[in-house]
């Protein structure tokens, strides 16, 4: 058994964690079983996809082959045995796709390999199909690219899916780019329209889930969020769901218990449909990777809805419970909810309200709710400022946070841009410079955040909106930079969204890819100059000429 991991930013050496554990946690048996998942899940997908073409597509054989690749995403899932059950039922899936193919059909290993379950046969098949069996490293980068694309797709999706926002094209193609990545006659000119593909899916992902989110409970309004703590015990969720928000709410009604947000659940408070709640008291702590210290001192129990899961100190596992795709073992999981039912959050209700309230760790309040309906309602105001030189630059600064030293390269940007300079965000990577006084600017706030890293799509909607506003051909010319920080799969879809409608110069960091070769990396530059993040006083200088 072999583990080799690259899919995020702060992999080993920036070139790959091997040996018993990932940087993130993740085991090296975890690993090799979610490369297995992957290859099977790729099985299902060639298989599924050529079942479309004599009207035999399987539906729950797609939104399986979507909730698993979710469930690899980084700092999702860390539970060996889940991922040998999932082995499984994937194995079954795919068999029952066989009836669908012509039986003298030759089949790819990911829709045939057969040994016997369990872990061990699981864990020596897994070793022969990792990332590295493609030997060609352009080839490789290209499909991880793909790969890793579609797990953030993925992401989105399964999030709009939880609201009954469906779309089977976008399911169809998640199928089809999976099966493309076994296909060695595909050329680096084919495996890269796939890859902007993924992009341009990834567009559509993201405005299914904010129809989704914004049909169910309202467009996000500009609201101030308090960082203080009450008097009564607590429950902190955390992650992206926001109906085991909802249902959550709903639950501690009257219960003497209030619920905080806490790393990406924080544009929560700015949704209409959650004020109404009376216990829903603001949000508590920063972003993910300060789990260990924040549920610590937060005395009562969390709740991990999604990705963004940090392995847990054994002094308070017992107050960490998962649900959905989320994993740990020896963490108490909360089962899906069954039709027309919620999901049972009673144990956790009544686990909060035997524990302290929690301990404070800050105060003040955040302003959020600047997604593209509220930023687009206040459009006049801020072309005005735009026209009148009191707005020269828009930064986004969109995507995710983590532990290395270097990302404090974006809280030094955001000290050092110009006090003309907005700052448009979205994702954890804002808390990075969400709480340093930066000012306004005529009464537009200098930090605009637009939400979750789904809601980069808010920041499309402004920038697309702002060329039409300035009668302006090419979303280039407008006066807007990026400087986009990454960490895992879903920013790398966020990345090629951008790519995919042509937005170029984009700044990356704080490291670049280990997944893209010198190459690919070459192409990028070549087509759209994405361009590593270096230091401040250059960068700013860059960002604010457009370059």
């Amino acid at each position: 058994m072999s583990m080799f991991c690259y899919q995020c930013q702060e992999t080993a050496g920036n070139k790959g964690c091997a040996g018993a554990r990932g940087v993130c946690g993740k085991p090296d048996q975890v690993a090799v079983l979610q490369d297995l998942l992957i290859h099977t899940l790729k099985g299902i997908s060639y298989l599924n996809a050529k079942a479309k073409d004599s009207g035999q597509c399987d539906p729950k054989a797609s939104e399986f082959v979507m909730e698993q690749l979710f469930a690899t995403i980084t700092n999702v899932n860390f539970d060996p045995e889940y991922f040998v059950k999932q082995i499984d039922k994937a194995r079954e899936i795919r068999d029952g796709l066989k009836k669908s193919v012509k039986p003298d059909d030759q089949l790819p290993d990911a829709a045939v390999w057969s040994v016997k379950s369990g872990l061990n046969e699981y864990l020596l098949k897994g070793a022969e199909v990792g990332i590295m069996a493609t030997t060609n490293e352009d080839v490789r980068s290209l499909r991880s690219l793909i790969l890793f694309g579609l797990k953030g797709l993925a992401a989105y999706v399964h999030h709009a899916y939880v609201l009954d926002a469906k779309d089977n094209e976008i399911l169809l193609f998640m199928q089809q780019a999976l099966a493309a990545t076994l296909d060695d006659r595909l050329s680096a000119d084919e495996l890269t329209g796939l890859v902007l593909k993924c992009g341009e899916y990834g567009v559509k992902a993201m405005a299914l889930l904010d129809q989704a989110n914004t049909g169910k409970y309202g467009h996000p309004e500009i609201t101030s969020v308090k960082l203080d703590v009450g008097q009564n015990p607590g429950i902190l969720i955390s992650g992206h769901d926001l109906r085991d928000l909802e249902e959550l709410l709903e639950r501690t009604k009257g219960k003497g218990v209030d619920i905080y947000t806490h790393g990406e659940m924080l544009p929560a408070n700015a949704y209409p449909a959650f004020k109404k709640y009376p216990n829903f008291h603001g949000n508590y702590g920063g972003s993910w990777w300060h789990q260990n210290e924040e549920f610590e001192k937060f005395n009562g129990p969390v709740l991990m809805t999604t990705n963004c899961l940090v392995p847990p100190k054994e002094s308070y596992k017992d107050r960490v419970f998962t649900t959905g795709v989320v994993g740990f073992p020896g963490v108490k999981h909360i089962a899906d909810r069954e039709p027309s039912k919620q999901k049972d959050f009673s144990e956790l209700i009544a686990l909060a309200q035997k524990c302290k309230a929690p301990e404070k760790l800050e105060d003040g309040q955040l302003t959020v709710g600047f997604a593209h309906n509220q930023v687009l309602a206040l459009a006049s105001k801020v072309i005005e400022a735009v026209k009148s030189g009191a707005i020269k630059r828009f930064v986004v600064m969109a995507g995710c946070d983590g532990r290395h030293k270097s990302r404090e390269y974006f809280t030094d940007i955001a000290k050092a841009l110009p006090k003309d300079a907005v700052i448009l965000t979205a994702g954890c990577a804002k808390y990075r410079y969400n709480k340093l006084n930066l000012g306004d600017i005529g009464g537009i706030p200098r930090v605009l955040d637009a939400g979750q890293c789904n809601d980069s799509y808010s920041l499309v909607l402004i920038a697309l909106a702002l060329k039409d506003a300035f009668g302006l051909k090419d979303v280039n010319e407008l006066p807007v930079s990026y400087d986009i920080a990454w960490y895992e799969q879903k920013a790398v879809l966020v990345l090629l969204a951008l790519l995919h409608l042509g937005v170029k110069n984009i700044h990356l960091g704080p490291t670049l890819p280990a997944f893209v070769s010198p190459n690919v990396l070459k192409v990028l530059v070549e087509k759209f100059n994405v361009q590593p993040t270096a230091g401040v006083e250059e960068d700013v200088k860059m960002l604010m000429a457009g370059g």
